[in-house]
């Protein structure tokens, strides 16, 4: 059980490395200023954290400074998270690890392996500890335990206080900093590692060291328990810089995925609005839940490189850690109440709800008081403060109700049966243990799919064993072997180049396709758009004809008053009385307006019309661009079937290739079995031996010609193969070209769409008018 908890902000630390020798011979800027020992100014632009740290920053300053406080709260029974964050090669391995066995070089890591012994040596002699370690990577997004190689893919569950944990991980009890160094030392030799053209040792894993520490009391039984997570994060990558490929880039990608996710769950939790945070896009941001955001107290080290060369990513690096800076966590105490203490909170409890009972005693009587029609007196009625304190409780010191009555204010309070409540119940443990067995499931089959790789590879490793038996006679053929051998490995080149080529075809008509498809959806855009404008247009003439007849209508209701006026004035037989030739008064002015809000209307209709020929001029101007694009398109994929032709002819000279190879293959071994058929005969015969090895060897000349032939000609398709290459590249760059044009197009959509909107609106007002 936790106590209350108290609200606390990520701690966030930066620090910068030197710059490389490599930096230094390419001639590379240093790029920070540091003003204090809370900020940084990269690029003109100062960034404040908790602590900055310079490059001449030893190990020992940078745990004191961050690290030490962190070893006595989980000790005191709170959670803690210390990670590293930043680009490869930006020293956060160093940082968290580095030399491991060197009292100046080791980082975080070793000093808190022995300053938690240090600080449990000289607490109370009356606490026992238990303090269990587990190490373990998540590479390619799969969670491998480092001190167990067969345990390559395993899950993520919760408790049952709804923390996740990864189920299956081995656990190994420690009894002093040696241990869990040599714990280290065995994680860390199963490690992923690759050599990048930035860094000699870069991590391609999520590395995550866990400390488990429970305490109890042996005199008052009181039980503390607190977690450590202590968390590598392998660096962002740009393959341009690093030259990644193969699996390493496979790596690479993966890596910077699960970064993309840690970045979505802390922009979630910094903009203040927990509807969703999407913990569950990968499997590091899943276990570090209960880390940002949650319960615990967290300390992030962001790790930077000072080189000009490395700005946007150093940058990006550090409005990543100023957003992480605004997230607050909820830390609390992991205790567990003994019985004793279990009993006393049930009696105060108890002793509320009594309380709290009969205060909705009185409010129920005084309620049916007014409901009946009687005049309670104030002196009975139940105020406020005498209903949150209950009775007999008076205003001075002492325990206060947890949940306060509101008179002003009602609650809605779905009640449901015990029965449905077990049922939903229930029902959440069958889901939870149905996830359970089909991680389970899904654990046994990666275990099986690694025992069977690993009997391929001993099944590969004895025939080759087998095939290493019949070196001793062919070892005259050695230098055949080797040329056919360098023949085949350029075959293999050539193939390789041609899935390439394969590949990007497949990519290139992939985006071919997205590029109609966007067209088609801009086509119908305009064709709406076209709609809209003429139904505007309609509307408009509808509007002036409208115009007209109120026009007229007005003028014959103004002609029969005068006429009414005229013989009014013939009844009262005074022919010397002269109608005025202006009228005015009120319908004088009322005609007044009349007319100039028709005049308004008519320079507002006649602006309207004039933005609808723009319209039209732009939807012509459209039309024209689609119509070029859609010529592009078809010559871009022209060029891609010729592609595919020149292709499928290579494919089928590498299988002529082949063939001449085997046939080569088969007249080598005729010629071995001949002479050792010949060296079997009589020596009366050597002069004719003689004869018949001189036949061999031109033989021999000539396949070696043969075979010169066809290395020249493997030559000249590797000319072909790499004039596609640049073909292909001249495509992109013509793809790309169009896709700006597709974004130009759509933004001038969008701004027509906002004017029709707008003429939509003035249209409307005048409708009203």
């Amino acid at each position: 059980m936790a106590e209350p908890s108290t609200e606390c902000s990520i701690k966030v630390l930066c620090r910068f490395r030197p710059l490389s020798p490599a930096e230094i011979l390419r001639g590379d800027r240093f790029l920070p200023v540091f003003q204090g020992d809370d900020s940084v100014v990269v690029g003109g632009k100062t960034y404040v954290f908790d602590r900055v740290f310079p490059p001449n920053t030893t190990q020992e300053q940078v745990y004191h400074a961050c690290a030490m406080q962190i070893v006595k709260d989980v000790l005191a029974g709170y959670n803690g998270t210390i990670f590293a964050y930043g680009q490869t090669s930006s020293g956060k391995t160093h940082t968290m690890e580095g030399k491991l066995h060197d009292p100046q070089g080791m980082g975080i890591i070793p000093r808190i392996a022995r300053d938690i012994f240090n600080h449990i040596y000289a607490m109370d002699e009356n606490l026992e500890f238990h303090i269990k370690v587990s190490y373990f990577e998540i590479y390619l997004d799969k969670i491998r335990d480092l001190l167990d190689m067969t345990k390559t893919n395993l899950s993520v569950h919760e408790d049952k206080n709804r923390v996740p944990y990864v189920k299956g991980c081995t656990e190994r009890f420690v009894s002093s900093p040696e241990e869990i160094l040599d714990v280290i030392d065995e994680g860390k030799s199963n490690r992923h590692v690759a050599v990048t053209n930035m860094n000699e040792h870069s991590s391609r894993s999520h590395s995550i060291f866990l400390i488990n520490i429970k305490q109890e009391n042996t005199e008052t039984e009181q039980k503390l328990s607190g977690k450590l997570y202590l968390v590598d994060l392998a660096g962002s990558e740009k393959v341009s810089k690093t030259g990644a490929e193969g699996a390493v880039l496979d790596e690479a990608k993966n890596i910077n995925k699960s970064l993309s996710a840690l970045g979505n769950v802390i922009s979630a939790l910094a903009e203040g609005t927990k509807v969703y945070v999407p913990y569950r896009d990968s499997k590091m941001t899943r276990i570090l839940q209960d880390s940002l955001g949650g319960n615990c107290r967290t300390t992030m080290f962001i790790c930077c490189s000072p080189s000009s060369y490395n700005d946007a990513e150093t940058r990006s690096t550090l409005l990543f850690g100023q957003r992480a800076k605004t997230i607050k966590n909820t830390a609390s105490v992991n205790l567990e109440l003994t019985a004793e203490q279990w009993k006393k909170k049930y009696e105060k409890e108890k002793e509320k709800n009594k309380a709290l009972k009969e205060t909705i005693g009185k409010l129920e009587a005084e309620l049916s008081r007014w409901r009946s029609g009687e005049a309670v007196p104030e002196t009975e009625q139940l105020n406020g403060a005498e209903a949150e304190l209950g009775p007999g409780e008076g205003p001075g010191p002492g325990p206060t109700s947890e949940t306060p009555l509101n008179d002003n204010s009602s609650s809605i309070v779905i009640h449901i049966s015990e029965e449905e409540r077990h049922k939903y119940e229930e029902e959440i443990r069958k889901l939870y243990k149905q996830l359970d067995d089909k991680d389970d499931e899904i654990n046994q089959q990666s275990q099986i799919m690694e025992k069977l790789k690993q009997q391929m590879l001993d099944q590969e490793e004895v025939l080759a064993a087998a095939r290493g038996g019949g070196e001793a006679a062919r070892r005259e053929l050695a230098a055949l072997r080797a040329e056919h051998g360098a023949a085949r490995a350029e075959v293999t080149e050539v193939l390789a180049a041609l899935e390439e080529l394969a590949r990007s075809y497949d990519r290139k008509a992939q985006e071919a396709e997205d590029s109609g498809r966007q067209n088609r959806r801009l086509s119908d855009e305009l064709a709406r758009t076209e709609a809209l404008s003429l139904s505007l247009q309609s509307e408009l003439q509808r509007v002036l004809d409208l115009g007209a007849q109120q026009r007229s209508r007005a003028a014959e209701v103004l002609n029969g008053l005068l006429r009414d006026l005229s013989e009014f004035s013939l009844i009262l037989g005074n022919g010397e009385i002269k109608l005025p030739v202006e009228v005015t008064g009120a319908i004088e002015e009322e005609f007044a307006v009349a007319r100039l809000y028709v005049s308004k209307i008519k320079s507002e209709v006649k602006s309207m019309v004039k933005r609808c020929r723009q319209l039209e001029n732009l939807q012509v101007e459209c039309h024209r661009k689609l119509e070029v694009t859609g010529r592009e398109l078809s010559s871009c994929q022209l060029l891609i079937s010729q592609h595919e032709a020149k292709i499928r002819s290579l494919t089928e000279y590498t299988q002529a290739v082949e063939l001449k190879r085997r046939s080569l293959e088969e007249t080598n071994d005729a010629l071995s079995e001949e002479l050792a058929r010949l060296q079997a005969q009589d020596t009366a015969e050597e002069g004719a031996w003689k004869q018949d090895e001189t036949q061999d060897m031109d033989e021999i000349k000539v396949q070696h010609s043969q075979l010169g032939r066809l290395r020249d000609e493997l030559n000249e398709r590797q000319k072909t193969i790499d004039e596609l290459r640049d073909l292909t590249q001249r495509l992109e760059l013509e793809l790309q070209k169009l896709r700006g044009e597709h974004e130009e197009l759509r933004r001038q959509e969008q701004a027509k769409a906002a004017r029709l909107q707008e003429l939509t609106f003035l249209h409307e007002r005048h409708e009203q008018s």
